[in-house]
């Protein structure tokens, strides 16, 4: 390939994968694999050579012992159905003072009682269920032991809108003169079609060191574009620091930077051993969304670090298996648990801004605490840390490589956070994948890579805490992937 013709084919990628939007939930909300050969072994890799230019992102390491080549692929990721279910009864006054609800008025001459917040009896699915994902990744050989290059993907994200739905809001404030009723308003949350959007685009700039033959060394700088956008949540702007920045502004786009490091090696023959770690990426503030997520709008990326090894198997298969740890709890506004908001002092704002009856949103007081939506302890997704097992299995027949793959995550989400996680319904765990690269062209230099993805249907259900439990929330989700690559050896 010439080089005129190879920085054109650099130049449109970059600019393609610029464009174009990523959202994605599998692993929590990252992705099961990066590359083509990699997905199809559902994501391991780690200690595995797939000379794919795109396993930059999983090990840099890797790079050593990868070809001079260009990588590009298109993938069509569709999360569907994502769905939430509401059953029970929503509580509504009986009797005057207003009677009891577990949990939140055990008692009916309290005061003042908690204000009680449900999302309607029903199911309501989400819409915008298919998106584009590009990649690109290009690797140079310096010299025979040293390589550089850089891979381009989205890592994850989330992306909801539930158009339907409703929500009742309760006064059980004492001192309000709508004391005693109740109101229904429209949308998942009461302030019509609500939803997230989540995108995160890696540019990841990485070297690698052939220590010898068989054993390799690598870094990579990443540097993070991330972008976010809420609506339909300004019926929690009581219970936010900064309700102007809570819900329905403008997508807020931020930057960052963070590391990754890794080692590859062939420890006897045929038998492969890797690792790698990144770091926790420090993200910019959302400012716009400064009233939503905790610490005045911090997002960051958790920490990974992956363990793995390969088998030679037979004439010309190969064994995987990985094992991926994802640090949730390094991020506050993730794993901050919901128990936060109603465990702590936000409630007592909320009944003092409603004091003067049902609130006209978005005018509310901002709440006061270091537990209400925006503080240092404001209250997230509740999400756990997760480890995933990764398995594959790679083959050769009629010339072509064969692959198939199938991992398992630990469930994120506890059964107490369903109700923000209607946002961000990331509850699969189980992963079926396959796929293949066929050769063509002059000496086989060039490649078409192809994998598939589906994640089994998965569900958690619990009670909403804003109403003491009179309703219960599932959230529920499948998905689905196919990805397409070509690449050049040169």
């Amino acid at each position: 390939m010439n080089f005129e013709l190879r920085k054109s084919l650099l130049a449109v990628a970059v600019s393609g994968l610029l464009a174009a939007p990523a959202a994605n939930a599998t692993n929590g909300y990252f992705m099961h694999g990066y590359g083509s050969k990699e997905k199809g072994m559902a994501g391991a890799g780690v200690a595995y050579n797939h000379n794919d230019a795109m396993a930059a992102a999983t090990n840099p390491a890797a790079m050593a012992f990868v070809d001079q080549r260009l990588d590009l692929g298109l993938q069509i990721f569709a999360p569907s159905p994502r769905s939430y279910t509401v059953t029970g009864n929503p509580p509504i006054p009986v009797g005057t003072p207003y009677g009891p609800i577990p949990g939140l008025c055990p008692d009916p001459n309290a005061v003042p009682c908690q204000t009680a917040f449900s999302v309607l009896p029903g199911s309501v699915e989400s819409e915008n269920d298919m998106f584009l994902l590009p990649h690109f990744a290009y690797n140079h050989l310096l010299s025979e032991k040293t390589t550089v290059g850089i891979a381009i993907y989205g890592n994850g994200g989330m992306n909801t809108e539930y158009a339907t739905g409703g929500a009742r809001l309760v006064d059980a404030n004492t001192a309000s003169p709508t004391f005693g009723t109740y109101q229904d308003f429209p949308g998942t949350y009461g302030a019509g079609t609500a939803g997230v959007n989540l995108e995160q685009m890696f540019f990841n700039f990485n070297a690698a060191y052939k220590l010898n033959d068989k054993h390799s060394v690598g870094g990579s700088l990443l540097v993070v574009g991330q972008r976010f956008r809420a609506q339909g949540l300004e019926q929690f702007g009581g219970l936010s620091l900064d309700p102007t920045n809570l819900s329905g502004n403008v997508n807020s786009t931020v930057f960052g930077f963070g590391a990754k490091v890794g080692y590859q090696g062939e420890v006897s023959d045929g038998i492969r051993l890797g690792i790698s770690y990144q770091s926790k990426i420090s993200m910019d503030e959302f400012d716009e969304y400064a009233g939503l997520f905790a610490e005045a709008g911090d997002f960051d990326i958790p920490s990974t670090y992956t363990l793995g090894a390969s088998f030679d198997v037979g004439k010309s298969g190969v064994i995987v298996a990985d094992y991926q740890r994802i640090n949730y709890s390094d991020v506050a506004s993730i794993s901050n648990p919901i128990a936060n908001l109603t465990g702590g002092g936000c409630l007592d704002s909320l009944n003092a801004t409603i004091a003067a009856g049902f609130p006209n949103f978005p005018n509310f007081e901002p709440a006061t605490g270091a537990t209400c939506l925006g503080g240092p302890n404001g209250a997230g997704f509740g999400w756990e840390d997760i480890g995933i097992i990764k398995l594959g299995y790679q083959f050769t027949a009629a010339n072509i490589d064969w692959r198939v793959g199938y991992s398992h995550a630990d469930q994120p989400i506890p059964e107490s956070e369903t109700l923000f996680n209607i946002l961000a319904p990331a509850v699969t765990t189980d992963h079926i994948t396959g796929g293949m690269t066929m050769y063509v062209g002059k000496n086989k230099n060039q490649e078409f890579n192809l994998a598939v993805m589906y994640a089994m249907k998965e569900s958690v259900k619990g009670a909403n805490p804003f109403d003491g439990g009179a309703t219960q929330i599932e959230i529920e989700m499948s998905q689905w992937d196919v990805q397409a690559g070509w690449a050049w050896k040169f």
